[in-house]
């Protein structure tokens, strides 16, 4: 059991384990970001532009209404009477959500592409001095 907890020691604090776990957070932390980028900026304007219209209300009925419902006929509120809904309007700030956080890691990995710099080709290891010696004797003996 004791060389299981090794094991697993190793393996969890190898530098590879650790910037995963970066990663994920960070990638976690920037996610959020750029939902409200998307919610709350790039939303409205594009709403503005198609003269107002909420996306998150584009949906269609897929179920019957509950009886008696009173209620407001919006994505929120149907969704919490427990109506069926294809909510489509959800998908379309999600996917414009997917597009703008590709294109940001996108245009990040090709920056960071950039400003590595390509590494020159290693020299050539020093001949070793017995080959010297060997070529030196060739040299010597093909002379007449």
């Amino acid at each position: 059991m004791n060389a299981f907890f090794r094991e697993f020691k190793e393996f969890a604090v190898k530098g590879s384990v650790v910037d995963l776990a970066v990663g994920i957070i960070i990638g976690a932390a920037f996610g959020k970001i750029v939902d409200s980028l998307v919610k709350d900026l790039v939303m409205p304007v594009i709403s503005l532009f198609l003269g107002g219209l909420d996306f998150s209300n584009w949906f269609i009925v897929l179920g019957s209404l509950p009886d008696g419902y009173s209620g407001a006929m919006t994505y929120e509120a149907l969704n919490r009477a427990g109506v069926a809904l294809l909510a489509y309007g959800n998908f379309i700030t999600i996917l414009i959500n997917f597009i703008i956080l590709a294109f940001i890691i996108f245009v990040m990995v090709r920056q960071i592409n950039r400003l590595k710099k390509e590494s020159p080709p290693p020299a050539p290891a020093p001949t070793p001095e017995d080959t010297l010696l060997l070529r030196e004797i060739r040299d010597l003996m093909q002379k007449p």
